[in-house]
């Protein structure tokens, strides 16, 4: 026995990778499990590192009783010096991370890169140390599932083993940085991965609880805000509750559009200018911050005196609006940090405005106003981020209080509705659409999933040029076999278009107008190759076109096929002779 045990030893110790293939082969799900509690205990040290670095050290930066030229000079600097960063070493660190991950999960088979991890962290600390208010949630997820992928692949764990692990990291940033594990979890499944029945709930849970107990192992078992407790004063109250929903929900849609109008101007600039960027939005934060401290900084501080009740309705007022052009300013331009932590800022100095207001009017029949900024903080959450369960989840996690859950749930409901309303795409998915990568949600049909479009799709075989005019293209549609092109410039594919509509072109304005004038390149019909052939069918009838491009989800000018209707019949057995046939079997099929 004791030799055979030295054989087995001599053996691992000169294959040692043959012999970890063999291990992970017959124990991969222990490996994965004990590879979860790994990742939570390692993205909780560097959530706790983010919360040492970007907080305790930024207030020495600029401490509220210092010079205004600290509050000027440090965002400045810190915005153009990671802008430089960003640019030349790490430009993958861009965005708020939560994009980025999903991005890693859906788009990129669960690679996030060292170097990314790396950037991330160091960016986000210069960036929120310097005290531009963006959050440090988002970047921390971002860094969690880095470390999970890293893991994953060095260890030599599949690729769908890899993609599991991102929603594992991502839930174990979520408890650390927000002291609340449950929400966490849901976040998890409900944002990231889109899928509240997704089979990796146990390993989330685990990593979020991992991740939360090195937080209290380190920074003790100090909630993240003291909450006043919750009391129901009168049953009109609620009706002030559906009242700061219906703002909540206006403000998140301001403030999400906002957002995407300022970031799709700066993306329009010259590619030279990306590295000098983020200093305007350094620079709107310093000036502000000259006059006005409680803008620099994620805030929490101040956010722990709009929830007790220490914050004049002045002061709640002026930094629920500058607080949006700071962080829309700062996040548009380039600067690294997340949306997170500002939905709760903002939120709750808009809940606390709306709470002084009704407290004023109504002294005998509402709360005080700190319980309604603690409402807001979940309603702009609800309203922006689109993850009404997690919100109310927080809010509940951080104040242990059942009671305020009712108001939470009616402000929630409310909010979510308008901004679901007005801007039909999630803050998150927008985003990163504008960054040309498109993301599954939730609500993309499923049925017939058992084909997907790259079962049917095949190279484009004719197409036409973007640079060609619309008599040209004409010209050449009349003596092509098909009706519908897909358009292709350097960029790749930029549009798609029939005959019928190139015929009402020819007729309605000038024949020298160039095809690529007829498109915008960033929006255009088209289908994954992992959408269901249900799905391609529905785009096909929306744009009344019988061909769509096939593109990555990646980059939307990156085409990797076309997709037809004749391809979908034929993929369910009915082509053009099939129909034929069974009509004659079947004289019945038909209209009546």
């Amino acid at each position: 026995m004791e030799k055979s045990g030295n054989l087995k030893l001599a053996y691992f110790l000169k294959y040692p990778q043959r012999q970890w293939a063999a291990i992970l082969h017959e124990r991969e799900e222990q490996v994965f499990l004990v590879l979860t509690l790994v990742i939570g205990a390692l993205t909780g040290l560097a959530v706790v590192a983010f919360i040492l670095v970007t907080e305790r050290f930024g207030l020495r930066l600029y401490p509220v009783a210092s010079g205004a030229w600290r509050r000027l000079l440090f965002p400045v600097l810190g915005s153009l010096a990671m802008g430089f960063l960003l640019f030349r070493f790490f430009p993958e660190a861009r965005g708020s991370g939560v994009p980025q991950t999903k991005a890693a999960l859906f788009v990129h088979e669960g690679h996030i890169s060292l170097r990314t991890v790396l950037g991330k962290f160091f960016c986000t600390s210069v960036t929120l140390a310097s005290g531009i208010p963006l959050g440090r949630e988002g970047p921390s997820v971002q860094v969690g599932a880095g470390i999970a992928s890293l893991l994953g692949r060095h260890l030599g764990l599949g690729p769908e083993k890899v993609k599991a692990l991102i929603p594992v990291g991502a839930a174990a940033a979520i408890a650390a940085a927000f002291n609340t594990p449950l929400a966490a979890v849901l976040f998890a499944l409900e944002e990231v991965m889109s899928d509240l029945h997704a089979p990796v709930l146990g390993s989330v849970v685990l990593a979020s609880a991992t991740s939360w107990m090195v937080l209290r192992l380190f920074l003790g078992n100090t909630p993240l805000f003291q909450v006043p407790e919750y009391r129901l004063i009168h049953p009109w109250e609620f009706g002030v509750y559906a009242v700061l929903g219906v703002t909540g929900g206006l403000v998140s849609v301001a403030f999400t559009k906002l957002l995407l109008w300022m970031r799709g101007w700066f993306l329009k600039l010259p590619i030279k200018t990306v590295w000098f960027q983020p200093l305007a939005g350094g620079l709107i934060v310093g000036v502000m911050g000259w006059f006005v401290p409680e803008v620099l900084g994620v805030g929490y501080r101040y956010v722990g005196d709009a929830l007790n009740g220490r914050m004049a309705i002045e002061l709640l007022a002026i930094l629920l609006v500058l607080k949006m052009v700071a962080v829309t300013t700062s996040y548009a331009s380039g600067n690294a940090g997340g949306l997170f932590g500002p939905s709760l800022f903002i939120g709750a100095m808009l809940g606390g405005s709306v709470g002084w207001v009704a407290h004023h009017m109504l002294p005998n029949a509402t709360a005080t106003p700190g319980v309604y900024a603690l409402v807001g903080m979940g309603t702009l959450f609800a309203g922006i981020v689109r993850a009404p369960m997690t919100s109310v989840l927080m809010i509940f996690e951080t104040t242990r209080d059942y009671m305020v859950i009712v108001p939470l749930m009616i402000s929630n409901l409310v909010s979510f509705y308008i901004s679901k309303r007005l801007q039909p795409f999630p803050i998150y998915s927008a985003l990163a659409f504008q960054d040309g990568i498109h993301l599954p949600s939730s609500e993309t049909p499923h049925e017939g999933s058992q084909y997907t479009v790259s079962q049917a799709m095949h190279p484009a075989t004719e197409v036409l040029s973007a640079n060609m005019t619309v008599s040209e293209a004409g010209q050449k549609a009349r003596s092509s076999e098909f009706r519908t092109w897909p358009v292709i410039s350097d960029r790749g594919v930029v549009g798609v278009i029939n005959s019928s509509i190139l015929e009402k072109t020819v007729r309605e304005g000038p024949g020298d107008k160039r095809l690529d004038e007829l498109f915008d390149e960033r929006s255009f019909p088209h289908v994954h190759p992992d959408h269901s052939l249900y799905w391609a069918l529905e785009r096909m009838g929306a744009a009344k076109l019988d061909l769509l491009p096939v593109v990555d989800r990646s980059d939307i000018n990156k085409m990797e096929g076309i997709v037809t209707l004749k391809d979908l019949l034929r993929t369910y057995g009915l082509g053009p002779d099939d129909l034929e046939q069974r009509n004659e079997v079947d004289p019945g099929v038909g209209p009546e």
